[in-house]
Order: C-alpha cells, then sequence, then structure tokens
C-alpha cells in the first residue's frame, strides 16, 4: 500500500520512474503494482506529453528514451498491463508519428519477423491500437500516412491471418475427433493464444483495408484487397461454424473463440461492404456472401439455429445490401466526354451489373421466401419471450421496441423485412395482406388460448404495422379496424395482452390512416386499455397515444372528454413503472398531452402536486429532469397568463436549473432556460423572485454563447414586462450582458442581439444610452468599420447598427454629442485601425445615406429624422452634404416611410383584443403596444425636415444655406418641394 501511495507522487515527477517499474523483473510477482503505474504512466501521457501553454511537458530526452524502452518491452506476459501498454503507444504515435516517432511500424514489422507466439500476439495488440487510433486522424496527409502503413503492413498481416487460420483449422480438427480434452494445458494454451493472436490480426487486416484506402464510392478505383480477403473470411466462417456445437460442452474457451470468431469476421465483411461497396460488388464477393446469408436466414444448419449474435449479422449484411445507395439507379443524367467515361457513368455501370447479380441472386420467389420467413419465424414471440414478458413486463416492452436494431433477433428481422418491403412493395404487399388474412381467419377475436394461430396473429400485425406507409395501397384501415382490431380490443381476456399490445403499436402506426369517423372510436379504445394491468400493454398504448395527439389532424372534439381519465391514468402509470426508460416514456406523452390540451386550468392543481412529487422523487436522475423541465414549460404555455398558479413549484426549480454552479448544470441548463424564457413571456406581470434571476444570466453568457437566442429572449421579457424597476435593480448587468455579447459574437450573434438593444432603448430612450456606452461605442464602430459590401450579413448588421444610432440621435440628442466627443471612443477606433475624415456624426451621417436603401421602413423613417436633426447642429460641413440629406429625405417621404405610423392600428387592435380575451396584455401583445407608442412613429420626417431646414438657415445664415441649396439638381429640388408641400425654401 505504501508503494502505491509512492507511485501516486511519483508519476507527477517522472515518467521513467513508472516505465522502470512496469518493466523492473524484481517486480514482475507484484502484478498489482505494475498495473497501477502502467495506468500512471497512461495518464501522464494524456496529460502531459504534448506540451501545453500551462505546462513545459516531458523533455524531447525523455520522450526519445520513453519510446525505445516501451518499443524494448514488448513481450509483456501479464494480459492486463499488455494492454494497457499497448494503449500508451498508440497514445503516443497518435501525437508523434511520423515526425516524432518515424521508426514506429518499421521496427514492429521487424519484430514480427522472428517473434514468438506471446510477442508477436503483444505486437498485433500494439498495431490494432494504434492503427485504430491514426484512423481517426481526419487530415489528407494523415490519411496519406495511414495509406503508406497499409501498403506496407497489409501484406505481412494477411499471410500471418491465413497461416492461423490453418493452424486453428488444423488444432481444431484434431480437438473436434477426440472425445475428452486429453491435449496439455501448456498446447492448449499456446492454441489459444494462437487463436486470440488471429482475431488481432484479423481487426488489423480490417482497419487496413478500411482507412488505408479511400472509399471506392468516392474514387471508383478498385481496392484490390477486398476481392482477396472477403471470400476467404467467408470460407473462415464456414469451417469454424461445425465447431460451434460440438465444442459447447467440451472446449468452453475455443466455443467461446469460436462465436467471437464467425460473429467478427461477418461484422467485418459489413464493414468492408459498407466502406467500398463498388468492390464488394464484384461476382466473386457479393454472390457467395448473399447466397450464404439468404440461406443462414432461410435455411439454417442445426448449429446456426440457437446462434442468434450470428444470424442478426447474416441478417444485416443483407440489409445492407439491399439499402446500398451506391446500388440504387441514379436518378441524374449520363455525363461523359468525348474521350472517357465519367465517374458518374462508371458508378451507373457497376450499378446495374450490381443490380442484375441481386436480381438473379434474388428473384420473385426469393423474396417471397425470405419475407414469409422473417414474418412466420423470427416475428413469432417464443415460449422464453412470453416468459420475460410475464416475468418483467417492463423490460419486455423496452426490448422489444426500444432497443437498437442490431442487438437483438426479433427488431433486426423488422428491419430487414422493412428494407426487403420498400424494394419490392407492390410484390410484397398482397403477400402480407395474405398472411394477415390468414393468420385473423387461423384466430378469430374471440379466440382467447395463446396457440400458434394466436403468435402468428401477433407477427402479421407486427408486419402490417411496420410498413403501414406502403402497405395502404393494399389494406383498408377502416374494415381492418371495424371488422378485426376493435373486437380484440374489447375481449378482456388476460391472454389478450399478446394481441392487445401488437394493436396498440399498430394504431400509432397508421395514425395517418385513422380518419375522422374512426378517430372517437381509436380514441376510446386505446384508453380502455390504458385501464388495463399489463404494463407492457400499457407502455405501448402510452406511446401510440403520443403519436395520435402529436397527428396534425388531431381531433381536440373528440378527445376532450377523455382527458381527465387520460390524466390519472398518466399519473397512476409513472407512480407504476419502475425503469428509468418507463418513466421518461410516459412523461414524454403527458408533456404532449399539456401542449395540446384544449383547457389546462380544471387541472393544473393536479398537474402542480404531480409535477412537485415526480421533481422530487427524480433527484439525481439528470435525464428524468430533463423531460420534467420539458412538460413543466408545455404547462406554463399552455396556462398563459394563469401561470403564477404554478411559481411555487416552478420558480424553485427554475432558480436550480440556471445556477452555473449546481451539480446538474452541465444536463440541466438548456432546457432550464427554455423554460425561463417560457415563465416570462407568459408571466402576466413581474414579481420580485423571478425579477431576481437576471443576473444569472450573466454568468450563462460568460461562461458560454450557446444559449445566445434564448438569452436575447430572455432580456426582452425583463425589459418589457420588468419596467423601470427592472432596469434600477439590474442596470449594472444589463450594461455587462450587452457589451459581453457585442464585443464576443459573430454577425449571427449581432443579427439576434441588436433588436433586443433597440427596444431597450425605445422604452428608455434617455436612461438607456448612457447605460450601455460601452455597446454604443461598440455599435459605432460596427458602422464605421469596413468590409461588408459582399456579405450580406454584415450589411443588416451594420443597417441595423446605424438604426440604433440614429434612433439615439433622434430621441437623446445630447447623448449623441457627449459619445461622439469621448477620447475613449477615438482610441477604440484608431486601435481598430479606422480612419476618421471628418468627426464622427459626420461619419455616421455617411453610414445612414450610405445603408438607406438596406433598411426597413421604420429604419428608414429613423435614418430620415437623424439626417434631419443633422441639420440642426452647429457642423458647417453639413451644408456640404445638404444635397444628400434633402435628396434622401424626399425619398423616404415619397416612399410613404413617413407615415408608417398607421401600420400601428392593427398592432393595437390585435393588442386590445388580446388584452380583453386574457385580461392581461401577453408579451407579445406588450412588445406591439411598445413599438405602437414608438417615437419614430409618431413624428412626422416631413415637419421635422422643414422646421429643421429653417433652423439650419438660420445657424449657418441665409447667403450660405441658399448657395448650399442653389447646388441641388432641379429634378430632386423639384421633388422636394412637393414632399414639403413648400413653393421656396427662402
Amino acid at each position: 500500500m505504501k508503494l502505491c501511495v509512492n507511485l501516486q507522487k511519483l508519476h507527477f515527477l517522472n515518467l521513467k520512474t513508472d516505465l522502470e517499474i512496469i518493466t523492473s523483473k524484481d517486480l514482475a510477482s507484484q502484478a498489482d503494482v505494475r498495473l497501477i503505474a502502467s495506468v500512471y504512466f497512461k495518464n501522464s501521457v494524456n496529460r502531459y506529453w504534448r506540451n501545453r501553454r500551462d505546462s513545459t511537458g516531458i523533455s524531447n530526452e525523455e520522450k526519445i528514451h520513453l519510446r525505445q524502452k516501451l518499443l524494448s518491452h514488448l513481450r509483456e506476459e501479464n494480459y492486463q498491463i499488455a494492454l494497457q501498454l499497448a494503449v500508451i503507444i498508440s497514445k503516443i504515435a497518435r501525437i508523434d508519428y511520423p515526425r516524432e516517432w518515424p521508426e514506429l511500424y518499421s521496427v514492429l514489422a521487424q519484430r514480427l519477423q522472428s517473434a514468438d507466439v506471446l510477442t508477436s500476439h503483444r505486437i498485433f495488440m500494439v498495431l490494432f491500437r494504434s492503427l485504430k487510433e491514426l484512423s481517426t486522424m481526419r487530415l489528407p496527409a494523415h490519411q496519406r500516412k495511414f495509406a503508406e502503413i497499409s501498403s506496407h503492413l497489409f501484406e505481412f498481416s494477411w499471410q500471418l491471418w491465413q497461416n492461423d487460420m490453418k493452424t486453428i483449422l488444423h488444432a481444431f480438427s484434431s480437438l473436434g475427433q477426440s472425445f475428452t480434452s486429453n491435449a496439455p494445458v501448456e498446447h492448449q494454451d499456446d492454441l489459444y493464444l494462437t487463436c486470440e493472436r488471429w482475431l488481432f490480426c484479423l481487426k488489423v487486416v480490417r482497419q487496413l483495408i478500411i482507412s488505408g484506402f479511400q472509399s471506392d464510392a468516392k474514387s471508383i478505383q478498385e481496392v484490390h484487397p477486398v476481392k482477396e480477403v472477403c471470400p476467404m473470411f467467408l470460407n473462415a466462417i464456414q469451417s469454424f461454424l461445425p465447431y460451434y456445437l460440438s465444442f459447447q460442452q467440451r472446449h468452453q474457451k475455443f466455443w467461446d473463440f469460436t462465436k467471437r470468431a464467425c460473429t467478427k469476421l461477418m461484422k467485418v465483411i459489413v464493414s468492408v461492404h459498407d466502406r467500398h461497396p463498388y468492390s464488394f460488388g464484384d461476382n466473386c464477393v457479393i454472390m457467395p456472401v448473399m447466397e450464404f446469408c439468404f440461406n443462414r436466414i432461410t435455411n439454417p444448419e442445426p448449429e446456426i439455429i440457437s446462434f442468434e449474435e450470428f444470424v442478426i449479422q447474416c441478417m444485416i449484411m443483407v440489409k445492407s445490401i439491399l439499402e446500398c445507395k451506391e446500388y440504387k439507379p441514379s436518378l441524374t443524367g449520363r455525363v461523359m466526354n468525348e474521350k472517357e467515361v465519367s465517374m458518374e457513368q462508371m458508378k451507373k455501370n457497376i450499378s446495374t451489373v450490381v443490380r442484375d447479380t441481386l436480381r438473379s441472386l434474388l428473384p420473385d420467389e426469393r423474396v417471397v421466401l425470405l419475407c414469409n420467413i422473417l414474418i412466420r419465424r423470427f416475428f413469432v414471440l417464443t415460449s422464453s419471450d412470453l416468459d420475460e414478458w410475464y416475468q418483467s413486463p417492463e423490460s419486455f416492452h423496452h426490448e422489444q421496441d426500444m432497443v437498437q436494431w442490431t442487438e437483438k433477433l426479433r427488431p433486426c428481422a423488422e428491419a430487414l423485412y422493412i428494407v426487403l418491403f420498400e424494394n419490392h412493395s407492390q410484390l410484397l404487399g398482397p403477400v402480407v395482406v395474405s398472411i394477415l388474412q390468414e393468420a385473423m381467419n387461423g384466430c378469430p377475436a374471440s379466440e382467447t388460448s395463446i396457440t400458434p394461430g394466436m403468435l402468428l396473429k401477433d407477427a402479421a400485425y407486427g408486419a402490417a404495422g411496420h410498413v403501414y406507409y406502403e402497405l395502404s395501397n393494399y389494406l383498408n384501415f377502416k374494415d381492418w379496424f371495424d371488422r378485426a382490431l376493435s373486437l380484440e380490443l374489447m375481449n378482456d381476456h388476460p391472454n389478450m395482452r399478446i394481441i392487445h399490445r401488437k394493436v396498440a403499436l399498430v394504431l400509432g402506426q397508421w395514425v395517418s390512416e385513422i380518419k375522422d369517423d374512426s378517430k372517437r372510436q381509436v380514441y376510446c379504445a386505446l384508453i380502455r386499455l390504458l385501464q388495463g394491468k399489463d404494463l407492457a400493454v400499457k407502455l405501448a398504448v402510452c406511446r401510440s397515444l403520443c403519436f395520435l395527439v402529436e397527428d396534425a389532424n388531431f381531433s381536440k372534439k373528440d378527445f376532450i372528454d377523455l382527458l381527465p381519465t387520460c390524466w390519472d391514468l398518466c399519473f397512476k402509470l409513472v407512480e407504476d413503472v419502475q425503469e428509468f426508460d418507463s418513466k421518461v416514456q410516459v412523461l414524454n406523452f403527458i408533456s404532449v398531452l399539456i401542449e395540446h390540451a384544449n383547457e389546462i386550468l380544471p387541472f393544473a392543481s393536479t398537474l402542480v402536486d404531480f409535477f412537485q412529487k415526480a421533481w422530487e422523487e427524480s433527484s439525481g436522475e439528470s435525464l428524468l429532469q430533463i423531460q420534467l423541465l420539458v412538460a413543466l414549460r408545455n404547462f406554463v404555455i399552455a396556462l398563459g397568463y394563469q401561470s403564477p398558479i404554478c411559481y411555487n413549484l416552478l420558480l424553485p426549480i427554475l432558480q436550480r436549473g440556471i445556477d452555473i454552479n449546481s451539480p446538474d448544470e452541465l444536463n440541466l441548463l438548456e432546457d432550464s432556460v427554455m423554460l425561463w424564457e417560457a415563465t416570462l413571456s407568459n408571466a402576466p406581470s413581474m414579481v420580485p423572485q423571478l425579477l431576481g434571476f437576471f443576473p444569472s444570466l450573466v454568468d450563462i453568457i460568460e461562461r458560454s454563447f450557446d444559449h445566445l437566442q434564448l438569452a436575447v429572449n430572455i432580456m426582452e421579457g425583463y425589459i418589457i414586462l420588468g419596467g423601470t424597476e427592472f432596469l434600477n435593480l439590474h442596470a449594472s448587468s444589463v450594461a455587462k450582458l450587452l457589451d459581453t455579447i457585442v464585443a464576443n459574437v459573430n454577425d449571427r450573434g449581432l443579427k439576434s442581439t441588436l433588436p433586443v438593444i433597440e427596444i431597450l432603448i425605445q422604452c428608455f430612450p434617455m436612461e438607456a444610452p448612457p447605460m450601455i456606452a460601452a455597446t454604443v461605442q461598440r455599435l459605432i464602430l460596427i458602422c464605421l468599420s469596413g468590409g461588408d459590401d459582399r456579405d450580406p450579413s454584415k450589411t443588416v448588421v451594420k443597417t441595423s447598427s446605424a438604426a440604433i444610432l440614429a434612433r439615439i440621435l433622434v430621441t437623446n440628442t445630447n447623448y449623441v454629442g457627449h459619445i461622439t466627443s469621448e477620447p475613449s471612443l477615438s482610441a477604440a477606433l484608431q486601435q481598430a485601425g479606422v480612419s476618421i475624415r471628418e468627426n464622427i456624426l459626420l461619419s455616421l451621417v455617411d453610414m445612414w445615406l450610405e445603408k438607406v436603401d438596406n433598411a426597413t421602413v421604420i429604419q428608414q423613417k429613423t435614418f430620415g429624422l437623424a439626417l434631419a436633426i443633422m441639420l440642426t447642429l452647429r457642423l458647417p460641413q453639413v451644408l456640404d452634404k445638404i444635397d444628400q440629406i434633402l435628396s434622401t429625405c424626399t425619398s423616404i417621404i415619397l416612399r410613404g416611410s413617413d407615415d408608417i405610423n398607421e401600420e400601428s392600428s392593427g398592432d393595437n387592435m390585435s393588442s386590445n383584443l388580446s388584452h380583453h380575451k386574457d385580461n392581461f396584455p401577453s408579451k407579445d401583445s406588450r412588445k406591439r403596444q411598445i413599438q405602437a407608442s414608438d417615437p419614430i412613429k409618431q413624428i412626422s420626417l416631413g415637419t421635422s425636415l422643414r422646421d429643421n431646414l429653417q433652423v439650419c438657415a438660420t445657424l449657418h445664415g441665409e447667403s450660405s444655406f441658399n448657395a448650399a441649396i442653389s447646388r441641388m439638381d432641379p429634378v430632386v429640388f423639384a421633388q422636394l418641394q412637393k414632399a414639403l408641400q413648400m413653393t421656396s425654401l427662402g
């Protein structure tokens, strides 16, 4: 124990110490100490091998020593330590190969030439780990280097694999012929080590073929090793399979190896096909593989029947070939030049050949046979399935319907069936309907015994459910429901749980075919099933009801009176189920119900109690709490202005969720922020506790901009809802938040943020600009920086920023004069490389003149009013720009932009309606009211321009003013007169 503590101290000081302990012959018997040292070494490589800003890392001399020492200790007898060393070498290789460690693979290859079985096993362990690590590096230079490694290592690895294959099969033949295990233990250990080396060698060969060659789907270059290795892999499978049964009783570890070998070989063939489909499409590969897999599925040998893992891989292989997009007819036209066939045409040619091959392998009668086998053999529940169902309904439900389809035999068969049906829907549609009809005739709705007929009907219903979209052309759902499904749902015999569960799933799958005249019946039938006792049935019902409620054609009028019962049943179901996935599924349905309920208020008290209890019981279950946060958000939205009735529950949960120092912050923050936004959007008024949450938004944004849009929406909610009280309490937080965002986000982020800055200034024209002075300066910097001529996003950002500055000038003229004269602004502009020929205000005038054509109607009027105010300032240079100013203002007036206050009438109407309907204005209606009362809309640009022209004439003198006016284009001058309804400007 003391030595272990010393190791913890030493590994931070010197990696040499760790490696000396690992390789020490004196400590050979102390495997636990050496293993700890190897783990420390590995962790240190992760932390210190690469030089970082906060660490000097390991010296080059020490790295050289450590790399050499590692390669000199490849014959490690302890497997766990050898595995750690392989991982260590792979991690170093990712960083150092090839620049610092170019000899790595040449040394490994050289050592393999004369290595014994143990050493070669360890070397292949290192090769596999390091190649796997390097294969994840995606830069072209790294991929070229990997291809170079493949060219050097492939032949040797492939030859060793074949030699080991012969050795293993010869030994297996001897073992298979003996009725007892008489071979010496040492011999069996050597043989098993050879088997394990063979497996590592297989993994290396796979890695070299998959990552050492560009996918032929991109290059259309034949990958020759595919045609060499895949037939050999198939032969190896066929050679190993007979030992699956014969070894099961007498040679357990070789039986286990046989299982792993056959499964791994088929997985490798699948991955080779996925990577190099065109090379795989050669007749010497695809034909024997497809034929072999088809036969293993439809007519398996005795040793295959119980070998589910292998049958799954055969199904995956057939599915992969059937759905391979490279083998589908191309929708593009023929592309050729005069000298050579294009790559696209080459793809078409290969695809045509492969499709012809597949048609010869799968004629119609074999497609029908495969379809029948999948439904009648693999879809049918077995006695072990029924035992599992009765013992644990929840586990059964999730294994059958939520498990990864590649992990279980029935879901895998269903996935293959779906692809087969999609490829041959016209052929298989009548076949599936025929099987369905046969099953219903063989097991009428009144049948309650668990017979082969009932199990076939369950399988047939599943088959019909999976392909509802295509099968609806051959099967009338209403007839099926009226004549069979509805009758079966009324049969309450306990054995009917088998059919009830499948009918429930079918109703969720055929949702698009449930028309208005059947919806009420379907809703009632499913609610009735939800009142039953079997959890597997109720979870299936829950999932299907979720689909039905979410459907675009969901009938609220047919469901509304069922809602109270549905609530009660869901609340009870959450308590009854034990598994995490079950609780999440039911909570998801509750959330959907809340979202689509017509009237939530009558159930509010019950829901609050439910959420309170569920939250308390979900402590430590982050994923469950996420689902609760989603449901709470829907609850708040459904309650609308009545949402304060749940604040006693909601606000404490929200406060914990938005705390970045909370242990669950990483998991709950996003959904908590979404709930925060919904709470503000539906709050009738600001309450003190909610008001106090705002500083948390600063903490969240300072950590990352992942939730920027939500943060902007929340800030807008506080501005609109909190008013002056909010601003007085959190002015510094608002300033800090806006400055952090504007200073650091990209144009997309700015586009999201600028509207909330505008509404802040709109609500508080005198208080806000000085409060957010740093942000205003940054907006000036954005406006006066160049580089948006060809970038629409930058143009929008500059235009919006310019409009905000124009608004400040209109509503708080003195402040603009103050901030543009600040030395800090001039320094910032100079630091950013922005040169100002005249003063900053005149540069902004140029920006307003430039961006007016990119602006919205309200922005155009804001620009016009700002330009009109510029006429009243004591800046002689204004007269030099007066023709442009007047021309722009005239254009805005004549376009009708000066009359936008009329637009607010519609807003006022909708706002008043909203206020009348809910007794409280929503956030959106408050926002419309603010926009309707916008001073920019109330001020007349024509009047302002006329008055300001007179001020301008007085400021600069009649002669200078008239001289400037006389330089105007006569046509523009005439338009100005028309706009101002004046006959003279003297």
